[in-house]
């Protein structure tokens, strides 16, 4: 039967962040250790799932919307790396495109270290 097994980790870069696209919050803490660390850009970083929900969650409610590109995806030991892109939609309907690269430390098969480095400064600007 090898070759009919596909590792869930494998996908785990598209379904996570199809969860954030959906601004889908349960799905997204789904993949997220309870005592995770999570740090968004400059921001201080917070540790467990309620902190997390919080950051996100506030996040979310200012923008519309956004949407991922895969650019690539390497994993090394437990650490994932992804870089693409990712397009924001302001509540004014205007959309703005900016790169990214998450690195994930994976313990148990969840997320226990999630740092997203981007420059998100242009989303705000006027």
């Amino acid at each position: 039967m090898s070759g009919l097994y596909t590792d869930p980790m494998e996908d785990l870069p598209h379904r996570l962040l199809a969860a954030v696209d959906r601004k889908d919050m349960d799905e997204f803490l789904g993949f997220i250790a309870r005592d995770a660390r999570f740090r968004f850009g400059s921001a201080p970083p917070v540790t467990g799932h309620d902190a997390i929900r919080d950051a996100v969650g506030g996040f979310f409610a200012s923008i519309a919307g956004l949407s991922h590109a895969l650019k690539r995806v390497v994993s090394s030991g437990s650490a994932l790396l992804i870089e693409g892109e990712v397009t924001y939609t302001r509540h004014d309907n205007s959309e703005i495109t900016l790169p990214f690269v998450n690195v994930l430390e994976i313990e148990d098969r969840l997320i226990s270290d999630y740092k997203i480095y981007i420059d998100i400064g242009p989303l705000y600007a006027e």
